[in-house]
């Protein structure tokens, strides 16, 4: 049989290539966006190298490979990689436990090759399966930490804290220490520079500096903190800022000295790929959370291909192990100020990292003169929009079953670290998820078929693993002496264990308890469809530009589909039925009342593409052509096909009352027919009787064209 034309078919596919853009389209915003991130991610770098308790330069080394390296290779067009605080406990166990940095080196390159390996063997699937709930805790949980590590910078707290955002840190229980140096130490030149950096920020686009194309607010900020802090400097001496209240990049001596070495012998020592086998897996989880979570800010809302990036972050890893840096993930703060900027493209986060390497190498007395107080402004407008009211009214209106998980994500993350909050968010998710497909796998009827009373359940499309409580349940709840039907007609899949519960059921427990039991539209195998290749255009446009053999040829080998009986049929409910009310049709079907199943199964063609025009015996007349041709005219159909059945019971009833000789009103449905010379009674008793009708049907169709194409101008006219 020939294969069904997909509706791929009928698209170009060369039209629709992948949104992701050309690295260099972007210029005008990438390159001022990656001078944003790499002013936010410097003392990011620092500060996580601390946490962890690794060298400050090892911070910077792994900074500039995720941004150059893995920036290079990953497809994602807005995530920027560094050293990332989710894993910075993580690194710091490790490093106590091998007690040499070295060794930590070669556990974090194994740990990249694993990474490669889960990327080849597409373990980054996982991505698509985490709830929208926890990647939104995720990020209001990422927002509220980023909103409390800043307070200190933001009032200028006169204290010798170098963790800049050290979140392995309970902010919590830090809370009343941070309060209290709050009231007796603080700095009022950082106060003023974060009052006015903040007003820049939250005004940029009510005020004329919006015209400032070449610089994002935030870069602004940063070169506005700058000079107001050297001019404090001349002129308001006790609001100068200098020390603790600057960024401060340590000085590198020559290029040997940037770098440490592994320790090769740590790759026989089975400490060391233990922890390499931790380091792999909670980076790998973190960085597939992230560039999820990145997408979902991304205002072209590209999709990043979740093994590539696997692939990426291991090749970093790998690399950062090789030269002496620590271990690098998707950051979700670096990206999130990357999406702010106006980072389109993935040039703003490799330029990011060849500014870590030129800051580092002959920048670093410029770049200590940046207040930290300019930077934390930045940062709390990037974490109060990932962690705005908006958000969690939204995911409150969504119902409980999402704002839970969401707030509990939120709580442990702020609490704990990112790793324990997605953890137990994303078991709550599963919690609801089965209480949900619990009490939804089937629709259980009473229903009356003529004189019996029978108890349907009608499967629903999909019926899983998920399941087998609530049907069990359900089943083994059937009253004795009961009539069952179980239909399985709608359903696409159902696990093997499920049909193992249905078969137990009417072979065992309904047998015992004089259950009737009649099973219909189980089959013996589900498999598993083939992929779908998704395109970008509309079904509407394709319906507009198909021409009407294509559509025949469509409707010809659905119905081949039908006959054969492999037919994919679908349910619809009410609520899905309204989205196809505004639908373009394909054509005009013109049927015999004898057609008793729905057309779209019968050409195996989605609801609303055909419009169907009953007519007992394919009769014309002029109610039928005015229909056809509003069709057409009005909703947009191209083709009119009349649809005839070759065992039509109605023609064979008539053609039976005709050789009796027996009047009956559906003799009218063949008079036109018997008016035609060759069709005599002689000639209608000399042949099979199905031969017969079949050849009344074709007739009456062909006569049936000829009438519609008589009496229609507007036939005449687009048609022929």
């Amino acid at each position: 049989m020939k294969k069904l034309p997909q509706l791929k078919d009928f698209v170009n596919r060369k039209q629709f290539e992948d949104e992701h853009r050309p690295m260099f389209s972007r210029l005008n915003k990438d390159i001022p966006a990656g001078i944003v991130v790499f002013l936010v991610a410097l003392p990011l770098c620092l500060g996580i190298a601390l946490a962890s308790g690794a060298p400050l330069i090892s911070g910077l080394i792994s900074g500039i490979v995720g941004g150059v390296v893995v920036g290079y290779i990953s497809k994602s067009g807005t995530s920027v990689t560094g050293p990332a605080a989710s894993v910075s406990a993580v690194i710091y166990i490790a490093i106590q436990d091998l007690e040499r940095f070295e060794l930590f080196l070669v556990a974090l390159i194994i740990a990249g090759i694993i990474q490669v390996i889960l990327g080849a063997l597409k373990a980054g699937i996982i991505a698509d399966y985490m709830p929208t709930s926890i990647i939104k805790g995720l990020l209001a949980g990422i927002g509220v930490i980023l909103i409390l590590s800043q307070l200190p910078y933001i009032v200028g707290l006169d204290f010798d804290n170098n963790r800049y955002l050290d979140t392995s840190e309970n902010f919590i229980s830090r809370a009343p220490e941070v309060i209290g140096m709050f009231f007796s130490s603080f700095t009022p030149g950082a106060i003023l520079l974060s009052m006015l950096s903040l007003f820049i920020l939250i005004y940029w686009e009510k005020t004329p500096l919006k015209n400032f194309k070449l610089f994002p607010p935030a870069l602004f900020v940063v070169i506005f903190g700058v000079l107001i802090n050297q001019l404090f400097k001349y002129f308001l001496p006790y609001l100068y800022l200098d020390g603790i209240h600057l960024v401060n990049i340590p000085n590198i001596d020559s290029i040997f000295s940037f770098f440490t070495f592994p320790d090769v012998s740590g790759f026989t020592t089975g400490k060391v790929w233990t922890t390499a086998v931790t380091i792999a897996i909670i980076a790998s989880i973190s960085s597939l959370l992230n560039i999820e979570a990145t997408d979902n800010l991304d205002p072209l809302k590209r999709k990043t291909p979740p093994n590539r990036e696997l692939i990426a972050q291991g090749i970093g890893n790998a690399l950062c192990g090789l030269l002496g840096g620590i271990a690098v993930t998707s950051v979700i703060v670096r990206s999130s100020v990357n999406i702010e900027a106006g980072g389109q493209t993935k040039f703003s986060t490799i330029s990011h990292g060849f500014l870590l390497l030129v800051s580092v190498l002959f920048l670093s007395s410029v770049i200590n003169l940046i207040p930290l107080a300019t930077l934390a402004a930045i940062l709390l407008v990037v974490g109060y929009k990932l962690a705005s009211a908006k958000v969690f009214k939204e995911l409150f209106q969504r119902g409980w079953d999402q704002f839970i998980p969401f707030i509990v994500t939120v709580f442990f993350i702020v609490t704990i670290d990112v790793l324990t909050g997605v953890l137990i968010g994303t078991a709550l998710s599963l919690f609801f998820l089965l209480r949900n497909n619990y009490y939804n796998p089937f629709f259980v009827v009473n229903t009356k078929y003529i004189q019996d009373e029978v108890i349907k359940l009608e499967l629903a499309n999909e019926v899983s693993f998920f399941n087998k409580a609530s049907i069990k349940n359900t089943l083994w709840s059937i009253p004795d002496n009961s009539k069952v039907l179980i239909d399985a007609t709608f359903t696409s899949y159902i696990d093997k264990d499920v049909i193992d519960i249905l078969k137990d059921f009417q072979n065992t427990v309904a047998a015992e308890n004089n259950i009737e039991v009649n099973i219909i539209g189980l089959k013996d195998t589900y498999d598993v469809g083939e992929e779908i290749n998704f395109f970008e255009q509309k079904k509407e446009r394709i319906k507009k530009t198909t021409t009407p053999e294509e559509i025949l040829s469509y409707l010809k080998e659905g119905h081949k589909i039908y006959v054969s009986g492999s037919d994919n049929l679908q349910r619809f409910r009410n609520k899905e039925l309204e989205e196809y009310r505004n639908t373009i049709p394909l054509a005009v079907v013109i049927s015999c009342l004898d057609l008793k199943e729905p057309l779209p199964i019968v050409m195996n063609a989605e609801v609303g593409d055909l419009v169907n025009i009953r007519s007992a015996g394919h009769i014309i007349n002029k109610h039928v052509i005015k229909n056809a041709e509003y069709a057409c005219e009005q909703q947009g159909a191209r083709l009119i096909l009349l649809f005839g059945n070759t065992d039509n019971k109605l023609i064979d009833e008539a053609l039976e009352d005709y050789l009796e000789n027996r009047k009956s009103k559906s003799l009218s449905l063949i008079k036109d027919v018997l008016s035609q010379s060759k069709f005599t009674k002689e000639y209608l008793q000399s042949k099979d009787k199905k031969e017969i009708v079949k050849e009344i049907v074709e007739t009456q169709l062909e006569l049936a064209k000829q009438k519609m194409v008589e009496n229609s101008n507007f036939l005449k006219k687009t048609y022929l």
